[in-house]
């Protein structure tokens, strides 16, 4: 049976790709199914050097925020860029995505992020901002993901004022509004 009571249709439970996890089948979680399946089987990753699901959480005026990460690439023992999924525009996701990758690792900045929206994306470098890429084809393979490991810098982002900054943007970017005070189920995106 199909459960249409929240703002995302659920149509029953699948296995995630990576980890064999049932999750909630909803449109989004097919889509980063898709993605975790293109980073294995076209882009040549090993399936235990992607971690999906990593979370951040945040509290602010007293408003807690988790922030989910789809995917996180380990490149010799370092992660070397996040993967954020969501629909829509991808500038919107670039501010969330920097300060995710900025603040996910307690010892270093993950030097890379993606944002994507499943049919489009973009490659971020995580220091300044800067987009280095566009389209789908800017998801680094496995061999170029190797090459970058090898030329990024995998500094550590310790100014409290900065961390701080970071947590704010994704304690406001990441909170769901879509049905505030109603039924909403969060736990299903």
């Amino acid at each position: 049976m199909i459960d249409t009571s929240g703002h995302h249709i659920v149509y029953g439970e699948l296995q995630d790709y990576l980890t064999g996890e049932l999750l909630p089948d909803t449109d989004d979680e097919r889509i980063r199914q898709e993605l975790a399946r293109l980073l294995v089987e076209r882009l040549g990753y090993a399936k235990d050097e992607l971690e999906p699901r990593l979370t951040i959480d945040t509290c602010f005026n007293d408003i807690r925020v988790q922030t989910k990460i789809e995917l996180t690439a380990r490149i010799n023992g370092k992660r070397l860029f996040i993967l954020r999924y969501g629909p829509g525009s991808l500038v919107t996701r670039e501010k969330g995505a920097i300060a995710a990758a900025r603040m996910l690792d307690s010892e270093y900045r993950i030097p890379l992020a993606i944002v994507t929206n499943g049919r489009d994306a973009e490659l971020l470098e995580t220091d300044g901002g800067k987009v280095l890429g566009v389209g789908m084809e800017c998801i680094p393979d496995r061999r170029r993901a190797e090459e970058l490991a090898q030329t990024c810098v995998f500094a550590p982002y310790a100014d409290p004022q900065k961390r701080d900054q970071a947590l704010r943007i994704l304690n406001v970017f990441d909170l769901e509004v879509c049905c505030f005070g109603s039924g909403c189920r969060p736990d299903l995106q």
